[in-house]
């Protein structure tokens, strides 16, 4: 009797101890998963659901860790044995995770099931209901995704997008917002001329947000006559490319209704009111839940590209050529399966979108990466020196005079001094616009002083510039 007192007494006592340590596993292991320690703490929850299948928290746990780490077959496993037991959480990571799959239907159930419970517990709901609808939205443009021919695509470096890009000369050009107004600062921006090289269209910073604007070539070689585009508009908006019509621009926004960051869009010129037509999103997939941007279309070449960052680290996109469809025919959602159309809507594969083979694309894909021998010269252009109607320098070894050299050097470095000056300008502007009444009267001299300062440094690089043309001029006589 007493033996086995002592027996039973054992046994009860490392039972209790193997209890607490248990708990104090599991306490930990909670505390990691608040702290969003994922990956360390995924192994303890996996044991744990094992051990005890059928408990909802366990699974909850578990699935949230795959979720997080990128597991996404073991996340809705786990997640959807939770969902079954009513763990509220689990509703709203299986609808986070199905939107990132472009499962948009099934995304929106389960923001809808979110709510459900929400409301139970009269809870706000309406921050869910605003990502059901987006869900639900998503869903009704997969369905018209375009059936694009995608034929090749290039992971690149971000500051190194525009090398992807091979424009005929009938297309115009591209070049960095810094290259063309010759500027130190890091605005990341584009500049499209056009095929006659006097109209320009960019986006810099007004106000707060990117605003696409252009510029005309002056009488005396030099760009002016600016105009903001698209004025009314409430976000950013960048990366403009202009058809050879001169009426169809191409540019990305944050605004006009962005499925995610920004959006490709298209609008054309109204002659009639001289002003844009509201803008048209462009579908599935060329846009997505990231960043899409830069589209251009060589309408010589019968090739277009466009940049995204969808499934790519910060500092790298990806950059498609794909071949346009004047008419933007959609996808034949009969003729394919579910799984099938979210693939070319999420641009899963190009070659999911092949009618002729990687073989009937070789040419297609040459062209594109084709260089005129005027282009190819523009590349190694330092900058445009318009000296008189026969003759333009592009570098300092194309300027003969010394004195010449010396004067355009001036010039060169008051445009510099122009450009940061410009960019001051417009930080301290935004901050007068955001200020109170009170901040707003401390920087009116300060903005006054740097617009003085700015059209003085204008005027002498007006001046340089003409001193050093006709220097060059003399010397050409």
């Amino acid at each position: 009797m007493y033996k086995m007192t002592r027996k039973n007494i054992i046994i009860i006592l490392i039972s209790m101890i193997c209890m607490a340590c248990g708990a104090q596993s599991l306490d930990r292991a909670k505390k990691m998963y608040s702290e969003g320690k994922y990956a360390e703490v995924k192994p303890v929850f996996e044991k744990l659901v094992k051990q005890s299948p059928s408990n909802s928290s366990y699974n909850q746990w578990y699935g949230v860790c795959c979720y997080e780490t990128g597991d996404y077959v073991n996340a809705e496993k786990y997640l959807m044995t939770a969902n079954k037991r009513n763990i509220i959480a689990s509703y709203l990571y299986l609808a986070k995770m199905y939107s990132e799959q472009y499962r948009f239907d099934e995304s929106a159930e389960m923001y809808a099931g979110y709510i459900e419970q929400l409301r139970k517990k009269k809870e706000d709901t309406s921050e869910y209901e605003t990502l059901m609808e987006k869900a639900r939205n998503l869903h009704r443009m997969q369905e018209k995704a375009e059936d694009v021919q995608v034929i090749d695509s290039i992971v690149v470096f971000k500051n190194d997008m525009l090398d992807a890009y091979r424009l005929s000369d009938e297309s115009g050009s591209l070049m960095m917002y810094s290259d063309f107004f010759k500027n130190e600062n890091d605005l990341f921006s584009t500049v499209y001329v056009n095929q006659k090289g006097d109209k320009a269209y960019y986006a810099r910073p007004a106000n707060g947000l990117f605003t696409v604007g252009t510029v005309s070539k002056m009488h005396d070689a030099s760009w002016g006559d600016e105009k903001t585009l698209l004025p009314d508009s409430k976000a950013d908006n960048n990366y403009p490319f202009v058809l050879s019509d001169g009426v169809t621009m191409y540019f990305a926004s944050k605004g006009y209704g962005s499925i995610g960051g920004y959006d490709i869009f298209v609008t054309r010129y109204n002659t009639a009111n001289n002003s844009f037509l509201a803008p048209e999103q462009m579908g599935m997939p060329f846009n997505s839940t990231a960043n899409d941007y830069m589209m251009v279309i060589d309408e010589a070449k019968g090739l277009g590209w466009f940049v995204t960052d969808r499934n790519q680290p910060e500092d790298k996109v990806c950059v498609y050529l794909f071949i346009p469809d004047p008419s933007r025919k959609r996808i034949d959602i009969e003729a394919f399966k579910s799984d099938e159309i979210r693939r070319r809507a999420l641009l899963a594969s190009i070659q999911d979108t092949w009618r002729d083979g990687a073989k009937g694309y070789a040419e297609l894909i040459k062209k594109a990466h084709a260089e005129s021998e005027e282009k190819a010269a523009e590349n190694k252009q330092d900058f445009i020196f318009v000296v008189n109607d026969k003759t333009v320098c592009y570098n300092m070894d194309d300027i003969k005079s010394h004195e010449a050299k010396e004067l355009y050097s001036g010039y060169l470095s008051l445009y510099k001094q122009i450009g940061v000056l410009r960019k001051k300008l417009d930080d301290i502007r935004f901050q007068f616009t955001k200020g109170n009444a009170s901040t707003r009267e401390q920087l009116k001299p300060t903005i006054l002083h740097a617009e003085n300062q700015l059209y003085s440094l204008m005027t002498k690089a007006a001046e340089q510039e003409k001193k050093a043309r006709n220097a060059e001029n003399r010397n050409i006589k």
